[in-house]
């Protein structure tokens, strides 16, 4: 079995006038988060394991900020651009995990439709796909609630027969 464990992270300060986009869902609240796609940091964190896990590079090097082509962009339809950049590396998802850092909002009410968003972006069954909060204890910027941070770890499995 050829298994490739990824970790990704992302960070975004939080501003008045956006929506707040978490795990591909809108999430009410009083900010969102600034970045030049849609910012969502679980996102993010996820995309950056899985390329990390395949030997694909980042975020970044993929969609590049300041390219026009990805203002404003979904990052549902960027992770789904990742498992597919995966999948022709001939990997595919085991699981992954996730871990939102923030004060607030409160995501335990949003958890299961996220996680669901989740599984199906990535082509896994929910069981697959494992979602927690914590705060920051208010310490420093995202104890302030200035921003919301995101870790992630997903494991990859060549599939048989390719690379």
């Amino acid at each position: 079995m050829d298994l490739r464990v990824g970790q990704g992270y992302d960070v975004h300060r939080l501003v008045p006038g956006r929506k707040l986009i978490l795990g591909g869902e809108e999430i009410p609240f009083d900010r969102g988060l600034e970045g030049f796609s849609d910012a969502d940091v679980l996102l993010h964190a996820l995309g950056d394991a899985i390329l990390g896990a395949a030997g694909l590079g980042d975020l970044g090097t993929h969609f590049p900020p300041g390219d026009p082509q990805w203002q404003d962009a979904d990052s549902a339809m960027l992770l789904e651009k990742i498992r597919d950049l995966a999948k022709a590396e001939g990997f595919e998802v085991v699981n992954c995990d996730l871990t939102l850092i923030a004060e607030a909002p409160k995501i335990a009410p949003f958890s299961d439709s996220i996680r669901r968003r989740i599984a199906g972006l990535l082509a896994v069954d929910i069981s697959a796909v494992g979602l927690k909060a914590t705060t920051h204890e208010g310490l420093g910027t995202l104890g302030r609630g200035e921003g919301i941070a995101a870790l992630a770890v997903t494991l990859l499995e060549r599939l048989p027969g390719e690379g």
